[in-house]
């Protein structure tokens, strides 16, 4: 097997898919936020949930659901917020994995990805990087 890439290169196209990977888990797992209501742990995320309440109108009650799953659609989201949120990350998934796989399939075929090439993605993905933990820490 050619490969087009150097060793840095390929460290770095392992290192993407591991972390494309972890993204994408992170973003299908219903874990984001961890609580309890009703005395029961409840957790979701931005379109999973776990353990929620539903209004039980033949008792006129509120009951804790004891199951996981998706919002019935794109507007039970609770709140625009997290719509957007739900579109961005999983449109920010779906292209690390695209540069992660791409960047793997370099290790395989020869000229696939020039240095320039590499080195423009590699600073992309860093810069990113760098913006979205800025954002957390109220920069």
């Amino acid at each position: 097997m050619a490969s087009s890439l150097t060793c840095a290169g390929v460290v770095w196209a392992f290192l993407s898919f591991l972390c494309a990977a972890a993204s994408c888990v992170g973003f299908f797992m219903p874990y984001w936020l961890l609580g309890s209501q009703l005395e029961k742990s409840v957790s979701f995320g931005t379109f999973r949930r776990c353990s929620y309440p539903v209004r039980d109108e033949s008792r006129q009650t509120t009951v804790m659901v004891e199951q996981c799953g998706r919002y019935a659609s794109f507007q039970a989201i609770p709140s625009a917020e997290w719509r957007i949120c739900t579109v961005v990350t999983g449109l920010g998934c779906g292209l690390l994995l695209l540069v992660a796989l791409t960047a793997l399939m370099g290790c395989c075929v020869s000229e696939l990805i020039s240095r320039t090439v590499g080195r423009v993605a590699g600073g992309i993905q860093f810069l990113g990087g760098k913006c979205s933990c800025g954002e957390g820490m109220g920069t």
